[in-house]
């Protein structure tokens, strides 16, 4: 069964991050005050003017410019305030985002070298201290991120880009508005793994006294149609309208912002029906009925993401070296009841890909409910009734793009017994150790024996397949947790880096994904819609098909 943290039952008192109970002690009963607060939370003037949003994160992403806590952390402290060279267009909901130009106006690779790119940063943008964004700046940047003497080295933005942008080799200045960055080896992709480096003003750790944990508190300079104006340590943090922004067709409506973690589904829904916030990420899916009775919006839409069990094909003694394991337990998930669990608010995985995707491609394995299947390739790796197979998973308690770990590990572990004899245990913990676990070597202590962790992905595009899947991308270097290798695969990747046609390029993603279903690395589960409540208050939202949003597009009235 799951062992629920103590931050996860702590999570549990919704108005806790608003009490000081010293200052009022004596003074009025606890529910008057709840009340009280609660009332002054909705006043008229800041319901106009404040977008109030409960993540499901545990705690703040880091506020220095590269958020942690997974793209939850990149979805509401990330491209809001620090930008890119390239961005991602997340103005339509009917088609997948596509990048578009950011902090560089164009880029291309260079004629005598297939390996560079050069960038064509755009001009007269400033930091929001007022410090010009050019190619100094940037540089500065990546030796943040990637030169590790360097005084600004951060070692946690740096592990996270570095996963993010595996293939950067080195970079230098051409000029004040010319960057070149060199890969590795030619890759066609490059820029689809460029949108993932944020740019931070180097003054603002110049102000911090060359102290990153000073900077996270300033708080920190970025480009971004929003600033940060206030942090308050694990409560909150308050975002302001940039009226400076360079992209005058990208100014944000309301006038601020104020984010708080609350990684208790029920919670949430407690703060956004008592009108503490006014938007809530992942509502309960037993609540969504109610909500819309009350008029809440709910708002999903498809879009590129999975939530699976991540096998850790590389530790000594891992039943998940044989791939009829691996095939086995993708035969023994009964997806159906885990959309139904989330009360039709995710659709079933069968690949890293949907089945409708263009890259989806032809598998010779179409995963479904098919229990006998299961227990017959078992059977055939060695595991039977008299030896069952059993092992452990590392879950998180909640987090970004978990939905509802808790519960659906549950039904998991449940199903997975029943159908085939599976024996599942889990290490429950926050969603950052999570993240940061995922990154570990297989036979890292850090993983407390896991066999498998649980954190969700997007499924965006070749570049991020590439992350994750790549054998020479295997932790604790990049992000391939499995250290998974595939012949097929590597070479379907090669071709479509080194293709400049586009059909090229589609024909060699999906043969290269036809190897992640038929030699699957994942235990896939379900993508899940990406739902969220709002109040009739919200206007203008756009459910992008990627994990990202547009937060410009938001009115209050």
């Amino acid at each position: 069964m799951v062992r629920r943290s103590e931050s996860a039952q702590s999570a549990l008192t919704i108005g806790k991050p608003f009490m000081n109970t010293r200052r009022f002690r004596g003074v009025l009963p606890g529910w008057t005050l709840a009340l009280g607060l609660a009332a002054a939370l909705v006043s008229p003037a800041q319901a106009e003017e404040t977008l109030r949003i409960a993540m499901t994160a545990a705690d703040i992403p880091t506020t220095t410019g590269m958020p942690n806590n997974g793209w939850e952390g990149m979805r509401f402290l990330g491209y809001p305030i620090f930008e890119g060279l390239v961005l991602w267009d997340l103005s339509h909901s009917d088609r997948l985002a596509t990048i578009r130009p950011g902090l560089a106006e164009s880029w291309e690779q260079a004629k005598s070298d297939k390996r560079t790119w050069i960038f064509h940063l755009r001009r007269g943008v400033k930091f929001h201290d007022g410090t010009d964004f050019n190619a100094d700046a940037v540089i500065w940047n990546l030796d943040r991120y990637f030169k590790k003497e360097s005084p600004q080295f951060e070692a946690g933005a740096a592990g996270i880009t570095r996963a993010r942008v595996p293939l950067l080799a080195s970079y230098k200045k051409i000029d004040d508005n010319i960057v070149a960055l060199t890969t590795t080896a030619p890759t066609s992709y490059f820029p689809l793994m460029v949108v993932y480096v944020l740019f931070t003003s180097p003054a603002s750790f110049e102000k911090a006294g060359h102290d990153w944990a000073r900077v996270a508190t300033l708080p920190a300079a970025g480009t971004g149609p929003f600033r940060i104006t206030r942090i308050t340590p694990r409560q909150s943090v308050r975002l302001a309208r940039w009226d400076g922004y360079w992209d005058a067709g990208h100014k944000a409506k309301v006038d601020s912002i104020l984010l708080r973690p609350i990684p208790e589904a029920n919670t949430r829904l407690a703060a956004l029906r008592s009108g503490q916030v006014d938007w809530i990420e992942v509502p309960p899916p037993d609540g969504v009925p109610s909500l819309k009775a009350a008029g809440f919006t709910i708002s999903t839409n498809s879009y590129p993401h999975v939530w699976p069990w991540m096998y850790n094909m590389g530790a000594p003694n891992s039943p998940f070296k044989d791939v009829r394991v691996r095939q086995a337990l993708n035969y023994c998930v009964d997806r159906p009841a885990i959309v139904s669990l989330l009360n039709g608010t995710a659709e079933p995985a069968v690949g890293w890909l949907k089945p409708n995707d263009p890259a989806f491609g032809k598998p010779a394995n179409r995963y479904s409910f098919d229990p006998a299947k299961g227990k017959a390739l078992l059977a055939e790796a060695g595991y039977t009734a008299q030896k069952p197979l059993s092992f452990k998973v590392m879950i998180s308690n909640s987090g970004s793009g978990q939905m509802l770990p808790l519960p659906m590990n549950e039904q998991l572990q449940q199903n997975l017994k029943q159908a085939c004899g599976v024996d599942v245990k889990f290490d429950v913990v926050e969603w950052q150790v999570l993240s940061s676990t995922a990154r570990l070597a297989p036979d890292n202590p850090g993983l407390h024996g896991a066999m498998a962790v649980n954190p969700s992905s997007a499924t965006t595009d070749i570049g991020l397949m590439a992350r994750y899947f790549a054998a020479a991308n295997a932790t604790p270097a990049g992000n391939n947790f499995e250290h998974w290798k595939d012949d097929r695969f590597e070479a379907a990747l090669d071709t479509a880096a080194k293709a400049t046609d586009p059909a090229m390029i589609l024909a060699s993603y999906r043969a290269a994904h036809e190897r992640l279903v038929d030699n699957p690395p994942w235990l896939y589960v379900v993508h899940d819609l990406n739902p969220r409540a709002m109040n009739k208050k919200v206007h203008g939202f756009v459910p992008a098909q990627s994990w990202l949003l547009d937060l410009t597009l938001v009115s209050m009235h």
